[in-house]
């Protein structure tokens, strides 16, 4: 999957295209996936998307859908290249995870707001809280969402220090959920090549 800064129709692969290349590198996109997945305690999986993780999630769309007409495909862009980080930032889907659905049920009555308690801390930074959910509102009175979109808005030395080696933190400030983890070498190291 050719990655070229900027997704448009015509750097998309045909579905035919699409269905060969998916069979020989479906296990390579799924460890980069995983590389960019950072648990945050033990419920909330934290998604860093890339311009590679993007190309992938419309390119199954346009499979599972069988889109190959121009307006399809530009909804579906339109739908997801929001999500590609920029070069000053960071962007992620957030999934609230509790298997048992009681559970899952009781937790996001009681995780509304957790999507604005999310940071990351740059090492000799002030925190940087996500701006989240900016397509739609995902919460109502009653719960929050089990998914949410959010930004992490960087400083041009921000980004300097994480390319030159800086450890990051993830956190969430929320009352019901506090919780931080130091983003994993391997992860950062990818983080670090969305920076300009």
């Amino acid at each position: 999957m050719k990655t070229t800064g900027k997704i448009t129709p015509d750097s998309l692969m045909t579905l035919e295209a699409y269905s060969g290349y998916r069979k020989d590198h479906k296990a390579q996109i799924m460890a980069h996936r995983q590389l960019r997945s950072v648990h945050l305690g033990e419920h909330l999986n934290v998604q860093f998307e890339s311009e590679t993780s993007i190309r992938y999630q419309i390119q199954e769309m346009l499979r599972l859908e069988k889109i190959f007409e121009k307006e399809g495909i530009e909804q579906e862009i339109e739908a997801y290249a929001p999500l590609m980080p920029d070069g000053s930032n960071w962007k992620a889907t957030v999934m609230i995870e509790y298997p048992d659905v009681n559970e899952r049920k009781r937790e996001l009555a009681r995780l509304i707001g957790v999507e604005d308690q999310l940071f990351v801390e740059v090492e000799g930074y002030a925190r940087v809280h996500a701006i989240a959910d900016e397509d739609m509102a995902r919460e109502n009175a009653e719960k929050t969402s089990a998914v949410h979109f959010v930004r992490f808005e960087l400083s041009p030395a921000m980004c300097a220090a994480v390319k030159a080696g800086a450890s990051v933190k993830l956190g969430c400030d929320h009352t019901h959920y506090p919780a931080h983890v130091t983003i994993p070498a391997e992860a950062l190291a990818s983080l670090a090549s969305d920076l300009h």
